[in-house]
């Protein structure tokens, strides 16, 4: 199979294995972050949960828009397995100082390694997408872009998973801290690996003004209608995911159920993903083809949909205290229906993906693809951020986390719809 041979391929396998360890390092730590400061420091702070959420988040997000297209330039100047190195060895120094932020119970320090680890996913993230289409055939990229997608997301199960229970354990912070700058450490042994990038544009002009160069970057892409439709669509995606991504622990505490049913939520809607994007790249196989996109959509609304009509509002507390894993399983009606539903958002968003990615990736001249790449990203983090304050505005206005959830739900149907209507005019044109 082609796929067997791509992920045992030199080419492929040590680029996957660094984003696998990269992703697996940001969400076990991300998530050990947002797991303490829901369940622990909230209290401290003076601040509701959730808001602190979405302000960890905020902070997560921000790097992408301010250092994106300086790494977009950086990995179209120079070597881009170079840059890799580099900056994972970056990831080690932030991994120290969140270390002492664990220990020390420093929230702010640690919301400061937050912002400096979206930093380092913001400069690598440009050269990791342009190197694929170096090294692979191009039968090869959406698989390519599939296992890619998958593994990020497979990673960041895992780092849900162990890093939210992991920190509330005993000694939890410094058991976090360790596997932090081990992870960090495996990211910096396998980004040696990555073969050398043969495509370099030593005419690049280079900048440190973020603004400048966000604006340079942007104002390319607005010249290539095809590449900022494209990538428009591909951080929708992002702007639904990140709604869930930061919400779904919050929710859990809000309807009165421990941490682990947190984790359980988040695991199911990132398990979906990763499902989905496998899926789309073993029935897509070769073809690059986004003709699957709006229906995606469209099933991601249906799902949405169905999880607010099955979530309980709120579950009596045993005793005043929260529902654990066990009693929820046992006594609260319709958790299969309410994980099967975030499993099948997720799911649709990974086929919705897939696509997207291979597609900017096809259309992209090679001199200029890590900065188109490095704008979609920017585009990205502008609908993550819109995310974050929209969902701000409706705390704002009284309405509770499942109401979010709704009005993202009703967004993405107007999204699918005119996806499905654009799709019918170019079908027709054609």
């Amino acid at each position: 199979m082609a796929s067997s041979h791509l992920l045992s391929s030199r080419r492929y396998l040590p680029l996957l294995l660094t984003q696998f360890l990269g992703a697996l390092n940001d969400n076990f730590f991300k998530t050990a972050v947002v797991m303490l400061v829901t369940y622990r420091l909230s209290s401290t702070a003076g601040i509701a949960p959730h808001r602190l959420v979405i302000l960890a988040g905020a902070l997560y997000m921000l790097p992408y828009i301010l250092f994106c297209a300086i790494g977009g330039k950086l990995a179209d100047k120079f070597d881009k397995a170079v840059i890799a190195r580099i900056i994972k060895l970056a990831e080690v120094v932030f991994m120290l100082v969140a270390a002492l932020g664990f220990y020390f119970h420093l929230s702010a320090l640690l919301f400061l390694v937050l912002f400096c680890m979206g930093a380092h996913s913001a400069l690598f993230s440009p050269a990791k997408y342009a190197l694929m289409p170096e090294h692979l055939k191009e039968g090869e990229l959406m698989e390519g872009n599939a296992f890619l997608e998958a593994g990020t997301f497979i990673a960041t199960l895992l780092g849900t998973i162990a890093g939210g229970p992991m920190v509330l354990r005993a000694h939890g912070e410094i058991i976090v801290s360790l596997c932090v700058l081990l992870i960090a450490g495996l990211g910096v042994f396998s980004s040696r690996f990555i073969p050398t990038s043969g495509v370099r544009d030593h005419s690049v002009r280079l900048g440190f003004n973020p603004f400048v160069e966000t604006r340079e970057i942007l104002g390319y892409m607005l010249l290539q209608p095809a590449l900022l439709k494209t990538s428009l669509t591909n951080s929708w995606f992002y702007f639904v995911a990140i709604i869930f991504a930061m919400l779904l622990a919050p929710y859990a505490r809000a309807i009165g159920v421990d941490e682990d049913v947190g984790t359980l939520l988040l695991t199911a809607f990132t398990l979906g993903i990763g499902a989905g994007a496998i899926t789309c790249g073993t029935l897509l196989g070769g073809g690059v083809s986004t003709r699957s996109v709006p229906w995606c959509a469209l099933g991601m609304s249906i799902f949405i949909f169905d999880f607010c009509a099955t979530s309980p509002a709120t579950l009596p507390h045993i005793n005043d205290s929260l529902i654990t894993l066990h009693t929820f399983l046992a006594t609260v009606p319709g958790w299969r229906r309410m994980l099967f539903d975030l499993f099948m958002v997720a799911f649709c968003g990974g086929f919705f993906i897939v696509p997207l990615y291979a597609a900017l990736q096809r259309q992209s001249s090679p001199e200029h693809r890590a900065q188109v790449m490095a704008c979609n990203n920017v585009i990205n983090a502008f609908f993550m951020v819109a995310s974050a304050f929209m969902a701000l505005g409706i705390f704002i206005l009284g309405s509770g986390i499942e109401n979010v959830f709704l009005v993202t739900g009703i967004l993405n149907t107007l999204v699918a719809l005119y996806l499905l209507m654009s799709a019918s005019r170019a079908y027709l044109r054609d």
